[in-house]
């Protein structure tokens, strides 16, 4: 009854535009927040500057901040308040190989540590408690499938992150995800003086690579299988008597998953069959879950950034948005992960043009948007239960 009692008496309404002027006296510490971890990108669990200004922005704003969470060093959890409900938000600060931030982790940092800190207002006058989650390596090394395991998300009420994108949305599509590492031994010799004695590594990826060209005409349409080469041999004199590659196999649900599986290590066993190389394989060892959207708490969300006149391009896209440890969390916690829009649909994420995109205006909007309209959802998850409840209600039945 304390929370119902004083969300009446201070009004929603009141209270989610105290949290938008909030977070614009904070626009200028949160875009060079933003814009210092863009300016230095680092690889998964390498994020030791990223963790770090982070971790400093919540303890100098109140937070409690605990370090090294889950056994992983540039994890954190940061809390303000105590008691329920515990709304988490979660951050993402890892940038990709050769790109920087070509999916635009710097803003979901941000914007997580804003909706956070703005949120000290809801948590003053409702009770409750926000934890902002410091999530390492989201790109190919899933750290929150680390905390889900470790119980991080135990007793937690409800999880929520916002992501930049081409579109806005409330709802879209992940596949589940599986890595392979793959090595072909052969016999090195002169290319040209004994081919006859050689044994071609090289040939066997490129053997397995075709075969599995032939098999995409024959899986489901949102299944997905690529990768690339990291090792091709190091003279064309020399036949290659080593090649590896590595692979990333999606599908909807686990089921398929499981089934592409056995399909695609045919292609590579064929392959050493064909070539006469050896092959040794190696499966990751953490497997993506695909996300378990909660359309009730999707639709405060959406709500919320539409009240700032951000429209909704699609409410629930169905085709499938690639893969994110995220949907390990839902699986645990009701979730959502909708996306706000900083480019044209003509702009991919991981592009060159998507990290421009993140350190410019449009991106610092989008931040501040993601972030307010977070802060105003809190509003209606901590200070209506009745709301809370039908998002549970959601989560256990589905």
């Amino acid at each position: 009854m304390t929370n119902l009692r004083k969300f009446q008496a201070v009004e929603g309404k009141e209270l989610k535009e105290k949290l938008r002027a909030e977070l614009e006296i904070r626009r200028s510490e949160l875009v060079r927040l933003s814009l210092d971890i863009h300016d230095n990108p680092e690889l998964g669990f390498q994020e030791v500057k990223a963790a770090s200004w982070l971790s400093d922005y919540l303890k100098s704003n109140g937070f409690c901040v605990e370090p090294n969470i889950a056994g992983l060093s540039t994890a954190f959890r940061a809390v303000y308040g105590e008691g329920k409900p515990k709304i988490v938000v979660l951050a993402e600060y890892d940038a990709l190989p050769g790109i920087g931030h070509g999916c635009g982790h710097n803003i979901i940092a941000a914007s997580a540590v804003g909706a956070g800190v703005a949120s000290k207002i809801v948590v003053d006058n409702l009770g409750g408690s926000i934890i902002v989650l410091g999530t390492p390596g989201e790109e190919n090394f899933g750290s929150k499938i680390d905390m889900v395991k470790a119980g991080i998300f135990d007793d937690v009420d409800v999880a929520m992150m916002a992501h930049p994108s081409m579109l806005n949305m409330a709802i879209y599509r992940t596949l589940a995800c599986l890595s392979l590492e793959v090595e072909f031994f052969g016999k090195a010799v002169h290319a040209a003086a004994q081919p006859a004695e050689g044994v071609n590594a090289l040939e066997a990826i490129i053997l397995a690579f075709n075969s599995i060209n032939s098999l995409r005409q024959h899986i489901k349409e949102q299944a997905r299988i690529h990768g690339i080469i990291t090792d091709g041999g190091e003279a064309p004199n020399v036949v290659p008597a080593h090649s590896a590659a590595k692979f990333i196999i999606r599908a909807p649900d686990y089921a398929y998953l499981e089934e592409l599986q056995g399909k695609v290590l045919n292609c590579f066993k064929g392959a050493s069959l064909a070539s006469g190389a050896r092959l040794e394989y190696r499966w990751g060892d953490k497997v993506y879950a695909p996300i378990k959207n909660n359309v009730a708490l999707a639709q405060l969300f959406s709500d919320n950034l539409e009240l700032m006149g951000r429209r909704l391009d699609v409410f629930d896209l169905q085709i499938p948005f690639g893969s994110s440890d995220m949907g390990n969390v839902s699986q645990v916690v009701p979730s959502m992960h909708p996306m706000v829009a900083i480019v044209s649909p003509k702009v991919s994420l991981h592009s060159a043009e998507f990290a421009s995109a993140a350190a410019s205006e449009a991106g610092h909007q989008g931040l501040l948007d993601a972030a307010k309209a977070m802060a105003m959802t809190m509003v209606d998850v901590i200070g209506r239960p009745e709301v809370l409840e039908k998002i549970k209600q959601e989560f256990r039945s589905s």
